[in-house]
């Protein structure tokens, strides 16, 4: 099985559907069949393995990922948000082959040899003007379909490698084929370089689906976009979801058309959900949780958990803060420092085994008998949902105790004065590592450390208490929305986050 089979059956089986665009005039499955053919024997004239783009979302996102497997190359799509260091070690990489950039993009670093570059509008004119829409290729289930970067927070960029059976793998066990209404469409506003861009992309052709692409995320056009074009369906990252809400509230929409929202890529705040789920209660909400390396989701809470969790006592809503049970194509296990597999409630390293798991890099893979070490902390509760405690690296060991950021965190937002919040882990001669929290507050809200250090004390042990909190105006994340508590670790030794009091916003 390949990609590119999964466009070939939507246009197969709905050809006259619209594919891509707007409700009137867009493109339908069967010329986007045409264009990508047409795309692929583009491709497959260039030289080199790969086909990159430095782009944001528009129809050279579909054209060149499926361009790519009917030429036999990678998809490579880059992050145009990387410092100048990092894109050129990825354009390194990247090598021989053809990049696709942005209407008037201007590298800001030199081009390695080989590696021709191509303006959007001009790769779609020659696309579009292309003569034959017979077949190009048929790519084995072996070969690479895409490489991804992953976001370099805790160091350089890696190039993860999804195969075509993977990401097939993922698809076809989660999306049922032509299952999308006529009149139904999906918003993709993530950016194309994260998993869940071509996720998007592919279990929308699958499912026969619209796709409608906001080239980059701002949540006034995405909630323009929304309604202009009765969207039914989008993904976003909590960061995201936090922004669109500030404005619902300052406009008074409700996303009438809007039936399913998904959410992944960080933690969400308990407090974001809530209010969505106040705000919205005609969609169905999903947190899916998955990894690059997973080809996109293996755990999901869906909405009836959604609105059961929500609709309970404070222990009950807590539930919220999970990211669901496993998909029933994969395999969770969560296993203690020995790599043996622990039991419900005991935290641990979450692995994962299942066809649509990669685990694979360009510079070599971590998979040992199938299973992924994900390097996520995380337990599994006596009813399976998977609560994740954060990145192994970010676990405080405080008096040899394993202290987990997040809950911490869950209960800093808890407080009305508190908007976000941020734990992080520092040297600490006594302890060996002290909690420190930074904490965004609430508008018009005035909080001081101590306040708050009472707070978690009287909800979690005393051990869990900041002995330090500091007020910031806002958190730094990144556009996928994975908060950088590195970048907060090196603030705070570098004394650049320091205020005694709460700052007004």
């Amino acid at each position: 099985m390949n990609i590119a089979l999964l466009l070939e059956m939507a246009a197969d089986g709905a050809g006259e559907r619209i594919a891509l665009g707007p409700r009137s005039g867009g493109t339908s499955y069967r010329e986007l069949l045409r264009l990508a053919r047409n795309s692929g024997k583009w491709l497959a004239s260039k030289p080199g393995p790969r086909a990159g783009l430095l782009d944001g979302n528009s129809a050279a996102v579909p054209l060149l990922l499926f361009g790519s497997a009917l030429a036999g190359k990678a998809f490579v799509p880059v992050s145009y948000r990387l410092a100048a260091d990092q894109l050129h070690a990825v354009l390194e990489r990247l090598g021989h082959g053809v990049l696709v950039t942005a209407p008037d993009a201007a590298l800001p670093v030199p081009l390695p040899e080989g590696l021709a570059v191509m303006a959007r509008e001009q790769f779609l004119s020659e696309v579009r003007d292309g003569a034959s829409d017979s077949p190009t290729g048929i790519p084995a289930p072996e070969d690479i379909a895409a490489l991804l970067f992953t976001s370099g927070t805790t160091g350089a960029p890696k190039a993860a490698v999804l195969r075509h059976r993977q990401l097939a793998a993922y698809i076809i066990g989660t999306v049922e084929f032509l299952s999308a209404e006529p009149g139904d469409a999906a918003l993709i506003s993530v950016p194309p370089y994260h998993i869940a861009g071509i996720s998007g992309i592919l279990s929308s052709v699958y499912a026969g689906r619209r796709i409608v692409q906001l080239e980059a995320f701002e949540p006034r056009a995405w909630v323009r976009l929304v309604n202009d074009e009765s969207v039914t369906h989008a993904m976003v990252v909590p960061t995201m979801l936090s922004r669109i809400l500030d404005v619902l509230l300052a406009d008074g929409e409700r996303l009438p058309s809007l039936r399913h929202l998904s959410y992944g890529g960080g933690r969400m705040p308990s407090k974001t959900i809530e209010t969505a789920l106040r705000l919205l209660p005609h969609v169905d909400f999903v947190n899916a949780y998955g990894l690059t390396e997973t080809s996109s989701t293996i755990a999901v809470l869906d909405p009836d958990d959604h609105r059961r969790f929500a609709a309970g006592d404070a222990a009950s809503r807590r539930g919220l803060n999970s990211v669901g049970r496993p998909l029933p194509s994969v395999q969770i296990e969560i296993r203690g420092p020995d790599g043996k597999a622990v039991g419900p409630g005991v935290s641990g390293e979450v692995f994962v085994r299942g066809e649509q798991v990669a685990g694979e890099y360009l510079d070599g893979g971590r998979l040992n008998d199938g299973w992924f070490a994900t390097r996520d902390a995380g337990y599994l509760d006596a009813d399976g949902y998977l609560f994740l405690d954060g990145r192994l690296d970010d676990i405080i060991v405080r008096g040899g105790e394993n202290l987990s950021p997040g809950e911490i965190e869950d209960v800093l937002v808890e407080h009305p004065a508190v908007c976000e919040a941020a734990v992080v882990g520092l040297p600490d001669p006594e302890w060996g590592e002290q909690v420190v929290a930074v904490v965004v507050p609430a508008a018009g809200a005035t909080a001081d450390a101590a306040l708050l250090q009472r707070w978690v004390r009287e909800r979690l042990r005393s051990s869990r208490t900041p002995s330090r909190v500091e007020f910031v105006p806002s958190l730094p994340y990144t556009e996928t929305g994975k908060l950088l508590r590195r970048q907060i670790r090196d603030q705070i030794r570098r004394d650049q986050v320091v205020s005694p009091t709460a700052p007004q916003r």
